[in-house]
C-alpha cells in the first residue's frame, strides 16, 4: 500500500511548514517571558523572517520542479503549479507590506502585537492552503482558516466601536458565504461522486448538461466565492469592514484575500461549466456589470477616503470576474487566467500604497482620513503626494502604470473570445471611475489646507509606499515581458 504522503510532498508544502512554524515563535517567546510583550522590532523582525523564509522556499521548490507545470501533493489535495506559485508570492507580498504597517499604525501597534502576527501568519497560512487547494475540502478549509484569523485580527483593535462592528458584520456574513459554499460542495459530491476538482472537471461536460443538481451546486459554488471577493449583490458588508477595521487589516484584505480567493475561483471556473450552461454564463456576466457600476456609482459620493477605496475595490472585483469569465469559456485558458493574475498583481500594488498613505495620516486609532482633509498635502508632504497620485492615476488605468496595461490584457482577453458588450462595460465603467480617482489629486494640489499626518515616525511604512509607487511604474513600462512570463506560467 502507497503512504497518502512522500518526502517530496514534505518539501513542495515547505513554505506552509516554515511559515506556520514562524507564527508559533512570537506568542511562545511571550509566553515564556511570562505573558510580557517583547519589543515591537523583535517581533516584526520574526514575522517578517517567517515570511521570507516561506518566500525563498518557494522560489526554490518551483525552480527544482521536474514538472514545473504542475505538481500534484498529497494524492491530488494539492497542487503547486504556475498559478499557485504567482499567487503564493502575491500573498507573502502583500502580507508582508501589510505587517510592516500594522507595526507603525497606532490601532494594531501595542500589547497584543505577539499575537496580531500570529494571526497574520496564520491567515497567510489559510490563503497559501486556498490557492494551491484542488480539491473542496481543502478549500473550504483554506478559507475557514483564512477567515478565522481575520475576525480576530479585526476586533483585536484598539479602536473600540467600529472595528468591533465590522468584525461581527464580518463574521456573520462570512459565515453565511462560508455555509453556501459547503452547501454547493455537498451538490457537487452528489452528483459527481468526488470532491477533487480534476475529477469533477473531467464529468463536467456530462453533468452540466444532464443533471440540475450538478448547475445548482456549481452555481452555490460560484455565489460562496462572489461574497468573499465582493461582488454585487453580495457586497454589502465590504464598505463597512473595510472602513471599520484598522488600515493594515484593510490592506492586507483588499490584496492578499481578494488576490487567494481569485485564484481558487479560476480553478472552480476552469471546470468549463460555464460552456455547457448558457444562463449560469450569462448570470455571471451580469454580475460583473452590476458589480462594475455598483462599485463605481457609489465610489463616487464617498468622502471618507477608506469607504471610496473599499467601493473602488467592488468596481475592481467587477473587472477581475471578466477575466474569470473569460478564462472559463476560452479553449486557451493562459492568456484569460495571465490577464486576472497580471491584473492581481498591479491591483495589490496600488492599494497596498493607497491604504498605507491612510495609514500614515491615522494619528491615533480612532481617526477618519476624509479625502476633503487631503487639502495642502501636496504642499507639506510632495514625495508622498506624487506617491499617492500615482496610486490613483494607476487604479484609474492611465499609461504608463501597471494598472493601465493590466486593463488592457484583461479586456484583450475577453475580446478576444467575442465578450464584446462585457468589455464596453468594462471601459465605460473605467471612464466613470476616473472621476474619483482625480478628485483626491485636485484637493491634494489645488485646494489649501492643513492635512497632517501621524506624530510619531513611521519609516518602514513609507519606505513601503516609495516601493510601491516605483513598481507601479516600473512594471507598466515592463508590462510586456512580465505578462509573457506570467501568462507562460499559468
Amino acid at each position: 500500500m502507497n503512504s497518502y504522503f512522500t518526502l517530496l510532498d514534505i518539501i513542495r508544502v515547505s513554505p506552509l511548514i516554515i511559515l506556520f512554524l514562524s507564527s508559533l515563535i512570537p506568542i511562545t517567546i511571550k509566553v515564556l517571558r511570562g505573558n510580557q510583550e517583547q519589543s515591537p522590532e523583535a517581533t516584526l523582525i520574526q514575522g517578517l523572517g517567517g515570511i521570507l523564509a516561506a518566500a525563498l522556499l518557494t522560489m526554490t521548490v518551483r525552480a527544482v520542479a521536474v514538472d514545473p507545470a504542475s505538481a500534484s501533493v498529497f494524492s491530488g489535495a494539492l497542487t503547486i503549479d504556475g498559478l499557485t506559485f504567482w499567487t503564493w508570492m502575491l500573498v507573502l507580498l502583500s502580507a508582508a507590506t501589510a505587517l510592516t504597517m500594522m507595526y507603525d499604525n497606532p490601532a494594531t501597534n501595542g500589547d497584543q502585537f505577539s499575537e496580531l502576527t500570529f494571526l497574520t501568519l496564520s491567515s497567510v497560512l489559510g490563503m497559501l492552503i486556498l490557492a494551491a487547494a484542488t480539491d473542496l475540502v481543502i478549500v473550504f478549509i483554506g478559507l475557514e482558516t483564512m477567515s478565522l484569523a481575520l475576525y480576530l485580527m479585526i476586533a483585536m483593535s484598539h479602536e473600540q466601536k467600529l472595528s468591533k462592528e465590522a468584525a461581527f458584520k464580518y463574521f456573520v456574513l462570512g459565515s453565511f458565504a462560508s455555509a453556501i459554499f459547503l452547501y454547493g460542495i455537498s451538490f457537487l459530491f452528489g452528483t459527481a461522486g468526488s470532491t477533487s476538482i480534476p475529477e469533477i472537471m473531467a464529468l463536467t461536460g456530462q453533468l452540466i448538461v444532464t443533471n440540475r443538481l450538478f448547475v445548482f451546486g456549481i452555481a452555490l459554488v460560484m455565489l460562496g466565492f462572489c461574497f468573499k471577493v465582493s461582488i454585487a449583490p453580495f457586497h454589502a458588508w465590504t464598505p463597512d469592514v473595510y472602513q471599520g477595521a484598522p488600515t493594515p487589516h484593510t490592506a492586507l484584505m483588499a490584496t492578499a484575500v481578494k488576490a487567494t480567493c481569485f485564484a481558487a475561483f479560476l480553478r472552480i471556473i476552469l471546470t468549463k461549466s460555464l460552456v455547457g450552461s448558457e444562463s449560469l454564463f450569462n448570470f455571471l456576466q451580469w454580475l460583473a456589470v452590476i458589480t462594475m457600476l455598483v462599485g463605481n456609482v457609489a465610489a463616487i459620493v464617498q468622502n471618507n477616503f477608506k469607504r471610496m477605496l473599499a467601493y473602488s475595490s467592488i468596481a475592481h472585483s467587477g473587472y477581475l470576474l471578466v477575466g474569470v469569465i473569460t478564462a472559463g469559456v476560452s479553449d486557451h485558458t493562459a492568456f484569460g487566467t495571465g490577464g486576472v493574475m497580471f491584473y492581481l498583481l498591479g491591483y495589490s500594488l496600488m492599494s497596498l500604497g493607497a491604504f498605507a498613505i491612510v495609514s500614515l495620516m491615522e494619528k491615533n486609532e480612532t481617526t477618519s482620513v476624509q479625502i476633503d482633509g487631503l487639502a495642502g498635502y501636496a504642499r507639506k508632504r510632495p514625495l508622498m503626494a506624487l506617491c499617492l497620485t500615482v496610486f490613483l492615476l494607476s487604479m484609474a488605468g492611465v499609461p504608463p502604470t501597471i494598472g493601465f496595461f493590466g486593463k488592457f490584457y484583461l479586456f484583450a482577453s475577453a475580446v478576444g473570445e467575442g465578450l464584446i458588450w462585457l468589455t464596453v462595460w468594462g471601459v465605460l465603467n473605467s471612464v466613470i471611475s476616473a472621476y474619483y480617482y482625480l478628485r483626491p489629486i485636485v484637493v491634494m494640489y489645488m485646494q489649501d489646507g492643513d492635512a497632517e499626518e501621524a506624530t510619531h515616525p513611521m519609516h518602514a511604512t513609507r519606505m513601503a509606499i516609495l516601493a510601491a509607487a516605483f513598481l507601479v511604474v516600473a512594471l507598466g513600462i515592463l508590462s510586456g515581458p512580465i505578462f509573457t512570463v506570467v501568462e507562460r506560467a499559468m
